[in-house]
């Protein structure tokens, strides 16, 4: 049948706009492939995924055998949280992995990050039984995961620990939770190893020994009283007491998986660090070294002695004896490393001298921060555009710095970006449609995973990229007021509906792996 002239020219004009949308598309993925660029720079091993934590993620706080952990405890305590909201349901991922790992699936990543919850492994710590049924959900996790081809990417501590721990001789601040850490340790390699090929020790050490003991902000809430109001603490003292016995957690654990698991298991071990990029206030040489500093009191604090052997110079320059000592038994099980260095990136700050210019006041400005103040603010202009999150600024250039400032004092360690993020505040005035065209989102990520890029091109071994989040959720002190997720979540029916970003990275991940096949 012949088709009206009208509709004819309908159709010829719809045809002809395809054809030339197609041949643009293919016209840039022969240039991508010409020019060398993501096809070679995420290859097939590339880890594509997205990140979540057991407290934040998973509610269920007393099903089936789980002991209460620090964040149980903390979370329902006064004015704890911006919003007076807890983790008891979150997104009650316990109960949804099932729907989440369909949601992954139609991303199309090929890796899930995810946390355990020690208390809910070991309700008591060591001192009580190991929990089969915690054991169970776990496995089930595992298992749906590589049936749908994602790798499971497992922490073993994500800032929740049994509030046990904490009662009975201050968790992070006695020697004895190193090896309670190592018989955790064991236990999760013993039961999961066979299928996790991908583990990390914990998850941002420094985050949990600057807000647990410093600012107090965090569970244990210790600090001076020149920080906040804490009941007790030391902040220039506890926190690097509490980094000390992290450190060598990390050791124990990656002892015992070395020894006794890795040559079987075939896996790899690593830890999770917060990472933000530092630039000098200024190009005065008191600027430039006290960006330096910063990174050596917030990054390097725990890379430099778990990859090196011993703290960075900057640190004994300034702390002398309140810093700790490493024994020699210590620095035997050091030895072991780390496999790769996880990168926790989403922001970049300036660095400003405070020991021979006035700072007054600050982030940073304290003896054991290493005297150098932290300021997002330069010429009345900031670093980056402001966000719903107070800490984060979007300045994508920072990633490639960061991870090429690792890449260069780490000897090019592997390396893994187990978090990036931007965070829109959950305003109820907004409706779903508008929080679902997360524009600002896709451009972040996007800007991101570029400077990324440019990164891995000049040397850096980068091996995967893990977003935050899959979904909205509980964050921390913030509780709901923050979200993050590429898909929304209605915290009433917990139904998660994706948003713009989750359909621009589901395109980003299969255009790279198209790429890839040419």
């Amino acid at each position: 049948m012949k088709l009206p002239s009208f509709f004819q020219s309908v159709f010829l004009f719809e045809m002809l706009l395809f054809m030339i949308l197609f041949s643009f598309k293919l016209t840039n993925s022969i240039s991508l492939k010409e020019e060398n660029s993501y096809a070679s720079v995420f290859p097939n091993s590339f880890l594509f995924g997205t990140a979540s934590s057991s407290y934040q993620y998973e509610g269920a706080i007393l099903s089936d055998g789980k002991g209460l952990s620090n964040w149980d405890i903390f979370t329902h305590n006064n004015g704890t949280i911006l919003d007076g909201s807890n983790g008891d349901i979150a997104v009650d991922h316990y109960h949804l992995y099932r729907v989440d790992i369909d949601l992954m699936e139609n991303l199309g990543v090929n890796s899930f990050r995810f946390s355990i919850s020690w208390s809910r492994i070991l309700p008591k710590g060591g001192y009580g039984n190991v929990n089969i049924a915690g054991i169970n959900h776990y496995n089930d996790l595992i298992d749906r995961l590589l049936h749908k081809g994602i790798q499971p990417f497992v922490t073993l501590c994500h800032y929740d620990i049994p509030q046990e721990l904490e009662e009975r001789y201050g968790s992070w601040l006695s020697p004895e939770i190193q090896n309670e850490f190592e018989y955790y340790a064991d236990v999760c390699f013993k039961y999961f190893g066979d299928r996790v090929k991908y583990w990390i020790t914990i998850n941002e050490p420094n985050i949990m020994a600057i807000r647990g003991y410093r600012t107090g902000i965090y569970p244990p809430s210790r600090c001076s009283v020149s920080f906040r109001h804490c009941r007790e603490g030391d902040s220039e003292k506890e926190p690097l007491i509490a980094a000390h016995n992290m450190i060598l957690s990390h050791a124990a654990a990656v002892s015992i998986y070395r020894t006794k698991y890795q040559n079987v298991q075939g896996g790899s071990i690593g830890i999770v660090m917060n990472a933000v990029w530092f630039e000098p206030f200024s190009d005065s040489a008191e600027d430039k070294s006290a960006a330096e500093r910063t990174l050596s009191f917030y990054m390097n604090w725990f890379l430099d002695p778990i990859i090196h052997g011993k703290y960075p110079e900057e640190m004994h320059n300034i702390l002398g004896s309140l810093l700790p000592v490493f024994v020699e038994k210590e620095l035997e099980k050091l030895k072991f490393g780390l496999d790769f260095i996880g990168i926790n990136h989403y922001t970049s700050f300036y660095s400003k001298d405070c020991i021979y210019s006035e700072c007054g006041g600050g982030l940073g400005v304290s003896k054991s921060e290493g005297h150098s103040l932290w300021t997002p603010w330069k010429d009345g202009k900031l670093i980056g555009k402001s966000t719903a999150v107070d800490w984060l600024y979007v300045y994508p250039q920072g990633m490639e710095k960061i991870v090429t400032y690792i890449k260069d004092r780490y000897n090019n360690t592997p390396m893994f970006i187990c978090e990036n993020g931007l965070g829109d505040a959950n305003n109820l005035d907004t409706s779903v449609a508008e929080s679902l065209n997360d524009v600002e989102r896709v451009e972040y990520m996007e800007n991101h995973l570029d400077s990324l890029a440019k990164a891995i091109r000049n040397g850096a071994d980068v091996r995967g990229y893990f977003a935050w989040s899959l979904l909205d959720n509980f964050e921390w002190t913030s509780g709901y007021t923050i979200r993050f997720g590429l898909h929304h979540v209605d915290y009433a029916s917990l139904e998660r509906i994706p948003r713009l970003s989750a359909t621009w990275y589901k395109d980003f991940v299969s255009d790279v792996r198209g790429l890839q096949k040419w």
